[in-house]
């Protein structure tokens, strides 16, 4: 998506880590025109899977998420990484290792919005290792619902989370591949690739 890939481009920063930091649009300041057609986007690559729900892991996957559920017409569940007073009895729950807090949250769903005949469409911020969406996957397994996908708005290529999920027959489509962050600067892969 070029619209996506210049805006990494004029506001995207590398951090030690191969960490890169998108806060003004995505991850602490949300773009809601950019993430709508991010959603946009989402909803036509994937209009034919048949989604009746998405999933993301709050909290940067919420505003993709919301706008992707509002172009398919389904309804969005956030996974949360923190116990709840209203969320604590009959959940799903898996672990998930988070590589830019360097930390491991347990993520859980009410098991009341999931139905086991939901096609699942998973929409995340970032794919690096894919700790998110395998945690997802779990999430689904122990449900018995299908996973028809996995929307990523920025993968980074280099890490093996898109192979991971492939593998594992979940069709994976990302909005902008990252190739490299070395030595401070954002490479994305050719635009044939993605």
């Amino acid at each position: 998506m070029e619209e996506l890939v210049e805006r990494i481009r004029a506001v995207g920063k590398v951090l030690p880590g191969n960490v890169l930091k998108v806060d003004a649009f995505l991850n602490h300041q949300v773009d809601p025109a950019l993430m709508q057609r991010v959603g946009e986007e989402f909803a036509s690559r994937f209009k034919n899977a048949g989604v009746t729900k998405i999933w993301t892991v709050e909290s940067s996957g919420i505003a993709p998420a919301l706008m992707t559920g509002l172009a398919l017409g389904v309804p969005v569940i956030f996974a949360r990484k923190h116990k709840s007073v209203t969320l604590k009895d009959d959940l799903y729950t898996a672990e998930v290792y988070s590589y830019t807090k360097k930390v491991a949250n347990k993520i859980s769903i009410a098991k009341q919005y999931v139905a086991p005949d939901e096609k699942v469409l998973i929409i995340d911020d970032f794919l690096a290792n894919g700790q998110a969406v395998n945690g997802l996957l779990e999430i689904a397994h122990q449900a018995g619902v299908q996973v028809v996908g996995a929307g990523i708005v920025i993968e980074k290529a280099f890490q093996p989370g898109h192979q991971e999920l492939e593998a594992k027959g979940i069709p994976v489509v990302a909005l902008a591949k990252i190739k490299s962050l070395s030595n401070g600067k954002v490479e994305f892969e050719d635009e044939e690739e993605q």
